[in-house]
C-alpha cells in the first residue's frame, strides 16, 4: 500500500493527464463537434492541474518501475517548462482553429497525448522508457502538423516530418542496440558502469546514432532539413507547439542521457555536442537572412537557440546544465510571445506571414509593435532583457570549461543573428505602414503582454529562475 502511494505521488502529472485524455475522449465523441469549446477548456483546465501538482510537490527523488522512470529536481523543472509551452498553445489556438473551421475535439486531446509522450520522455532513465516516450510524443506530432487536410501545405508538412521522423527513429533504436549490446543492459546507469572502463568503438557508433535521432527532435543543424518547411506548412498554433513544449523534451533527454549514462565518456560526447552546437548556431544565424516569411525566419532562428543550448550543455558541468535549464525557459517565453504576435497577424480575416506585413506597425499598433520589438530584441541578445543573461550563462559555462573556440564561435553567430532580428523592428518602425491588423483576440494579446513583461522583469528579479535552474541542475548531477 505505502509502495502503491508512493508511485502515485511521483506518477500524479502524468496519472492527471493520462485519466483525463480518457475522460475528454467520452466527451469528445458524445457532443461531437459541439464538444469542442468544452474540451479545450478543460483541457487547458488538465494542464494546468498538472503544473501544480509539480509545483506544490515536496516529495524526494526517485528512481522507479526498475530505473525506467526518474522523477526528480531537473526532470520536474523541464516538465513544468512543457506544460506551460502546451497549455499556451491550447490557448492560443482557439480563435485560430474557429476562423479556419478546424474546431474539432481530437485538436487539444492530441495536444495532451504527446504532453504525455514529453513527460515520460524527460523522465526516462533507460532506453526502453526513451523510446516510448519519444515515440507517444511524436506520433501525435505527426497528426498535429497535417491537422489541416484540407491544406496542400500542411499535408506536405505532416508527411515530411512523419517521413524523415520514421528516419530518426530507426537512427536511434540502431544505435540503442549496439549500446545495449556493448553493455548488456538497457538502464542509463549500467550503461555508465559498462562504459566507466573503457569506451569501445561499438559504443561510439551507438552514441552517435542515439544522439542524431535526438538531435532530429531538438532541430539541430545538420538534422534541421524538416524545420522551415513544417514550421511553415503546419497550422500555426501547432508551429507554436512544436518550437516550445516538444524543444524542452528534446534538450531535456539528450542532458539526461549523456550527463547519466556516459559520465565516463564525456570526451566523446562532447564532440557529437559541439559539432552540433556549431552547426545550429551557424545555420541558425546565416539561413534566415533571406527569409521573408516570418515562421520560417523563426524555424531557423529555433535551430540557432538549439545551438546556443548545446553550448551550454556541452560544458558537461554544473554550471552549464545550470545555463541549459535557464536558456531553455527564457527560449520558451521568447517563442511564445513570438507566436501570438504571428497569430495576431491578420488582414480582412486572413492570416498574413510576410515580414513586410508588419511594415510600419508601430503608427497602426503602436503596443504590439513595442511588444514584438522587446521579443527580437530579447531572442538577439540584447541587454538587459533575458535572452541576454540566457546567452551570458551558457557563454559563461563553455569558458569556464576551457571551450574558448566555441564560446567565441557563439559570440559571433550572435552578432549575426541579430541582423534578422533587428530588420523585424526597422521595418516596424522605419517601413511606410502596411494595411492594419485586425483586433487580436484577448488570449493572445495577453500572452503576448505577459511575455514580453517577463522578460523585461528578469533582470531586476531573476532569483526565482535561477534558483530553480540551479536546484535541477544540481538534481541531474
Amino acid at each position: 500500500m505505502v509502495l502503491l502511494t508512493e508511485l502515485f505521488q511521483h506518477f500524479l502529472p502524468e496519472t492527471i493527464l493520462s485519466v483525463g485524455v480518457f475522460v475528454l475522449l467520452i466527451i469528445g465523441a458524445w457532443r461531437g463537434e459541439r464538444g469542442f469549446g468544452l474540451v479545450d477548456e478543460m483541457t487547458v483546465g488538465l494542464l494546468g492541474l498538472a503544473i501544480l501538482s509539480i509545483v506544490l510537490s515536496t516529495k524526494p527523488d526517485m528512481a522507479m518501475l526498475n530505473g525506467a522512470f526518474m522523477d526528480d529536481g531537473f526532470s520536474r523543472f523541464m516538465k513544468v517548462l512543457a506544460l506551460i509551452g502546451a497549455m499556451a498553445s491550447v490557448i492560443m489556438s482557439v480563435d485560430y482553429l474557429q476562423r479556419t473551421g478546424l474546431e474539432k475535439f481530437e485538436y487539444p486531446l492530441l495536444i495532451i497525448l504527446s504532453t504525455l509522450g514529453m513527460m515520460l520522455l524527460i523522465s526516462a532513465d533507460n532506453l526502453i522508457s526513451l523510446y516510448l516516450g519519444l515515440e507517444l510524443m511524436s506520433l501525435a506530432l505527426y497528426v498535429l502538423a497535417a491537422f489541416a487536410r484540407e491544406d496542400g501545405y500542411a499535408s506536405e508538412a505532416g508527411l515530411k516530418y512523419f517521413v524523415l521522423g520514421a528516419l530518426s527513429s530507426g537512427m536511434m533504436l540502431y544505435g540503442s542496440s549496439l549500446l545495449y549490446g556493448f553493455a548488456g543492459t538497457v538502464s542509463f546507469s549500467g550503461i555508465a558502469q559498462a562504459v566507466a572502463g573503457s569506451t569501445s568503438l561499438g559504443v561510439v557508433f551507438g552514441l552517435v546514432f542515439l544522439l542524431a535521432g535526438l538531435a532530429f527532435k531538438m532541430s539541430a543543424a545538420p538534422f534541421h532539413m524538416w524545420t522551415p518547411d513544417v514550421y511553415q506548412g503546419a497550422p500555426t498554433p501547432v508551429t507554436a507547439f512544436f518550437a516550445s513544449a516538444a524543444k524542452m523534451a528534446a534538450v531535456a533527454i539528450t542532458a539526461r542521457v549523456v550527463m547519466t549514462a556516459f559520465p565516463g565518456a564525456t570526451q566523446q560526447w562532447r564532440q557529437i555536442i559541439v559539432f552540433l552546437a556549431i552547426a545550429s548556431t551557424l545555420l541558425g544565424s546565416f539561413a534566415a537572412i533571406g527569409q521573408t516569411n516570418i515562421k520560417r525566419l523563426m524555424a531557423y532562428s529555433s535551430i540557432g537557440h538549439m545551438g546556443f543550448a548545446l553550448i551550454g550543455l556541452a560544458a558537461a558541468n554544473e554550471s552549464g546544465l545550470r545555463g541549459v535549464a535557464l536558456y531553455l525557459a527564457v527560449y520558451l517565453v521568447m517563442t511564445l510571445g513570438s507566436f501570438a504576435a504571428i497569430l495576431s497577424m491578420r488582414v480582412d480575416g486572413k492570416a498574413v506571414e510576410d515580414i513586410s506585413d508588419l511594415a510600419g506597425l508601430s503608427r497602426t499598433n503602436g503596443l504590439m509593435a513595442f511588444f514584438l520589438a522587446m521579443l527580437m530584441f530579447s531572442l538577439a541578445g540584447i541587454p538587459p532583457l533575458a535572452g541576454f543573461f540566457a546567452k551570458y550563462y551558457v557563454l559563461l559555462a563553455a569558458v569556464d570549461a576551457g571551450l574558448y573556440p566555441l564560446a567565441i564561435i557563439g559570440v559571433l553567430a550572435s552578432a549575426v543573428a541579430a541582423f534578422y532580428y533587428l530588420r523585424v523592428v526597422k521595418v516596424m518602425y522605419f517601413d511606410d505602414p502596411a494595411p492594419e491588423f485586425d483586433a487580436a483576440p484577448f488570449a493572445l494579446r495577453a500572452i503576448l503582454a505577459i511575455s514580453t513583461i517577463a522578460l523585461l522583469v528578469f533582470w531586476v528579479y531573476p532569483t526565482p529562475v535561477m534558483d530553480a535552474a540551479s536546484a535541477a541542475a544540481k538534481s541531474l548531477l
